[in-house]
């Protein structure tokens, strides 16, 4: 009896301690008969799987316990049978006594991770261990390390693309890092990119192969240890192989430090060209008006100590004509190479600059005197009257030059420019091709010009400008037969001479808008005088360089209400001097409406007879410089008989102009010329005496008609 006590005694304190281990092992655990029924369990099982204590009793059958766990909010995923079928086919499939791993989610977040293995004795013993925890480590700790594995390619990625070098070195002045444009600027061997190498092996092997600092080797580097020690930034620039570099020194709080390296010489020669272009023509590469002028402040401090110099202003002659008919392309290749001519003439010393356009400037310092400036002037004008090629095109120009002699002239670089600018329009007043010293009279002549110019312009609002009209004499009928509209012009209380203003109004380009009021002007004065009296209007040669020339003409007539068999357009010789196609063209077309076309100043011009052959003129006026000819024995009589008799056989009226004798008149009526005007007749007339003078005209005749 005591022996089976003692025995049964045993055993339960064998399942104490079996219960006792069970309860206290980290994990849930479970038994499950081969029949599928719950053999043992401990609390750990419960608590994972919540399921209350009450509900759990040995030999519950697997489907009571799923459905159970899925009451708890177990396996949200599959159904109970879905469940059931998978897990027991796992346990069945796992009966070779293997342990068996797999993971399953309860409580919807919650990962458990369940073992098990088979026993025949037994059944299947199943571990459920919550793993959850111990996977969001993992977890976060693969993050943690693919974020610094990427944070690493980033930083290395930047810091080795980045432009400029960087190197890292420790307090003891050995090598950290670097990247590699610093490698690839000073161009260092692999074994001086390793860590640990001193600064001192690195600097060294530069200097060996050449880098300049623009001191010495020992005074770098004893600068540069001055530097390292007293922890402060540093900068140096310095070359290496034909590079420019630029080095800062960056101190760190713990005595190491970080330098940057920047290869600045492609910077360096953009920054040169940008200033270089900004003191230079594009087109020439000579200096601009800018560098001119520096240059020019110069001087004055230069004249102050006694030195004497001069100033050219040059301008190309007839280079709006190249432009015009060979294209801007060939205007520029013709500025390129007179300013090479222009260098070549010039001396070292001198500077020369384009200011712009076809006009350039030159600077003479030092020069002895007027000649020395005299001599460079004609070597001037003799290289740019040489013929230019431009493509297969020979091109020939002239040149006018201005000049200013310092002191004389003045000692500030605005006077010396403006009394140069001032030679130089009277060189090209005197015909061009040409120089011209500046002289104190010219300046108060261009005054007055730039005063005409500014008149000019509000001219016609101020209704200063009004017309006279000249009558030209039919000498077969006896009668006025045309007159001709001349414009004038009351300026500030005074009558401004044509000669005076129209040259101004022609190179200002304000002939085009005044051009167009005398035309208008003139059509609605003569609208109300008798039909047979025409009237003449003279056209500028600057006139036609507008495209709508033929519109403007055309708009006028309809405007006015004008018959333009009446009207007559004057032009001169000079006008088709070019032989301009376009010129002809408009020619032809105001032709066609009607209007008589007139070439003035018939036989003063070098190829006069050749224009009769350009173009069907109706009317050829003869100059009066031959009429006052005939006060002298010489050749004008015979010029106006052959001029009058080519008229007759061309078909075309003859005018003669300033008829101031009446031997004058019996000599051209002698001689069957159509016209004449002069001061014989009549002077030019306000609108109004011209209109007194056609009625008391008119009333003679027909009184001598009624005698």
């Amino acid at each position: 009896m005591q022996t089976e006590a003692a025995q049964s005694l045993g055993e339960l304190a064998d399942r104490l301690l079996l219960d006792a281990a069970l309860e206290n092992i980290p994990y849930g655990f479970c038994v499950w008969s081969p029949q599928f029924r719950l053999v043992m369990w401990n609390a750990h099982y419960l608590e994972i799987y919540g399921f209350p204590k009450k509900e759990i009793r040995r030999g519950m059958h697997l489907t009571d316990v799923v459905a159970l766990s899925q009451r708890m909010g177990n396996h949200a995923d599959q159904t109970a049978e879905e469940f059931y079928k998978t897990y027991t086919a796992e346990l069945l499939s796992n009966r070779s006594g293997l342990r068996y791993k797999s993971q399953e989610r309860v409580h919807g977040d919650r990962i458990i991770e369940t073992a098990h293995a088979y026993s025949s004795a037994l059944g299947w013993v199943v571990t459920h261990e919550d793993v959850t925890d111990e996977i969001a480590r993992e977890e976060n700790a693969d993050r943690r390390k693919r974020e610094l594995e990427l944070q690493n390619l980033r930083l290395d990625a930047a810091v080795n693309n980045i432009g400029q070098g960087l190197c890292m070195f420790d307090r003891h002045g050995h090598l950290v890092i670097c990247n590699r444009p610093y490698a690839r600027i000073y161009n260092l061997p692999e074994p001086l990119l390793k860590p640990g190498t001193p600064l001192h092996d690195i600097l060294g092997y530069l200097f060996e192969t050449g880098m300049f600092t623009g001191g010495t080797r020992e005074e770098y580097l004893a600068w540069r240890e001055d530097v390292i020690h007293q922890g402060e930034y540093g900068k140096a620039v310095h070359e290496l192989n034909g590079r420019t570099v630029i080095m800062q020194h960056h101190p760190m709080p713990d005595g190491g430090w970080v330098s940057t390296h920047e290869d600045i010489t492609e910077q360096q020669e953009i920054e040169s060209r940008i200033q270089h272009l900004a003191r230079h023509d594009a087109l020439t590469d000579l200096p601009n008006r800018a560098q001119f002028l520096a240059e020019m402040d110069a001087l004055e401090m230069a004249l102050k100590r006694g030195e004497k110099a001069a100033v050219f202003y040059i301008d190309l002659d007839h280079f709006k004509h190249i432009n015009d008919t060979l294209g801007h392309s060939a205007g520029d290749q013709l500025i390129k190479l007179a300013g090479e001519r222009l260098a070549l003439a010039k001396r070292d010393s001198d500077v020369l600059a384009r200011l712009g356009g076809d006009e350039f400037a030159l600077l003479l310092r030092p020069v002895a005197g007027e000649r020395d400036a005299q001599s460079l002037a004609e070597q001037i004008i003799e290289t740019i009257s040489r013929p230019f090629i431009i493509g297969e095109q020979k091109v020939e120009i002239g040149v006018s030059v201005g000049i200013a002699m310092a002191p004389g002239d003045g000692r500030l670089a605005e006077t010396l420019i403006k009394n140069a600018d001032i030679a130089l329009y009277k060189a090209k007043a005197e015909g061009r091709s040409t120089y011209h010293f500046f002289e104190a009279e010219l300046d108060a002549a261009l005054r007055r010009r730039r005063a005409i110019e500014a008149g000019l312009r509000g001219a016609i609002e101020r209704n200063e400008l009004h017309l006279a009209f000249q009558p030209l004499l039919g000498l077969e009928a006896d009668r006025i037969a045309c007159a001709e509209a001349l414009l004038r012009w009351e300026f500030e209380g005074r009558t401004i001479a044509p000669d005076e203003f129209i040259p101004v109004a022609e190179e200002t380009g304000l002939i085009v808008p005044i051009g167009a009021w005398v035309l208008r002007q003139a059509c609605l004065v003569a609208r109300d005088w008798p039909k047979h009296v025409r009237v003449a209007v003279n056209l500028s040669a600057v006139q036609f360089r507008s495209a709508n020339l033929f519109s403007q003409v055309e708009a006028i007539l309809a405007e006015t209400g004008f018959d333009p068999t009446r009207l007559e357009l004057e032009i001169t010789e000079s006008l088709l001097l070019a032989q301009n196609d376009q010129v002809l063209r408009t020619l032809h077309r105001l032709r066609s409406l009607g209007i008589r076309i007139s070439m003035d100043d018939f036989g003063t011009g070098y190829s006069s007879l050749s224009y009769l052959r350009s173009f069907p003129f109706d009317k050829i006026k003869i100059d009066r410089s031959f009429m006052r000819g005939l006060a002298t024995p010489g050749d004008s009589l015979a010029i106006i008989k052959a001029i009058i008799g080519l008229g007759k056989s061309l078909g075309m009226t003859t005018t003669a102009e300033g008829v101031e004798t009446p031997e004058q008149l019996e000599l051209m009526r002698a001689n069957g010329c159509d016209e004449i005007q002069g001061f014989y007749f009549s002077k030019p007339v306000s609108a109004a005496d011209f209109a007194l003078l056609l009625a008391t005209a008119d009333a003679s005749q027909k009184a001598g008609a009624h005698l």
